[in-house]
């Protein structure tokens, strides 16, 4: 059973590596290539004859039914050109899609504003005024430098 799933990965793979691995938009349709709209995929002249395997991360495979069950692959498959990218220590596959998660970030957020707001207009004014000392704040009476004097409030209006 075990030569049986290699011989179905590996063909797989294969037909994997012959199909193109993006279908894109005519350019004329869409009137000009934006940054994120996907080109055709050109082959590298580097690799010389190497497969074009799927840009797909390790990360997405299942967990179960392999040989090496770390890397996620049996032994003896073709790796991946950007196998560095693509292998299980590469960088994290995201759990959610990043315009999810900015949606749930930007509710939490506006969650955070409300109730800061709704506490700030239910919280009551302070009952009483605050303390006033004559001569500053009593700087020099109590022997204080003149940079640390206490703010000045203007209530001269009720006189």
């Amino acid at each position: 059973m075990l030569s049986s799933t290699v011989v179905r990965r590996v063909a797989g793979a294969r037909t994997a590596a012959s199909r193109p691995l993006v279908q894109c938009v005519q350019p004329s349709l869409l009137g000009h290539r934006a940054y994120a709209t996907p080109s055709k995929e050109e082959t590298d002249p580097q690799l010389l004859g190497y497969p074009q395997l799927p840009f797909t991360s390790s990360q997405y495979l299942p967990a179960k039914g392999w040989q090496d069950s770390l890397m996620r692959r049996n032994y003896g498959d073709t790796l991946h050109d950007k196998d560095e990218i693509l292998s299980m220590w590469g960088p994290d596959i995201p759990p959610i899609e990043p315009s999810r998660a900015l949606f749930q970030f930007t509710l939490v957020a506006l969650g955070f504003v409300t109730f800061g707001l709704i506490t700030k207009y239910n919280v009551p004014e302070m009952p009483s005024i605050r303390r006033e000392y004559p001569f500053s704040g009593l700087v020099t009476e109590l022997g204080g430098l003149e940079d640390n004097k206490a703010r000045i409030d203007a209530i001269d209006d009720e006189e």
